[in-house]
């Protein structure tokens, strides 16, 4: 299931000066626009927020997604069987 964290899966970030951002071990691109991706990956629900945010790469069969802009933060959630997007967004 792709809400449940494997902790034996891999999973790694790197941030290259707040600009390009590599993400492996993601499962699914739930959604994004400029300002937000949101991401399962192997360690929990990751929120990107920033500006000017696109996908570069997107290997979901791989597990890598790269992502180019703005980034301001990022952040880990546990899964939630309800709410959607915005309610994460918006908390």
């Amino acid at each position: 299931m792709a809400n449940e964290i494997n902790r034996a899966e891999p999973h790694e970030l790197r941030l290259d000066n707040r600009e390009k951002l590599s993400v492996s071990g993601v499962r699914e691109v739930e959604s994004f626009d400029e300002n937000a991706v949101v991401l399962h990956t192997a360690r929990g629900v990751l929120i990107v927020r920033g500006s000017g945010l696109h996908l570069k790469t997107l290997s979901i069969d791989g597990g890598d997604v790269a992502v180019n802009g703005s980034v301001d933060s990022l952040s880990y959630e546990e899964a939630q069987k309800a709410g959607g997007f915005f309610r994460r967004l918006f908390g």
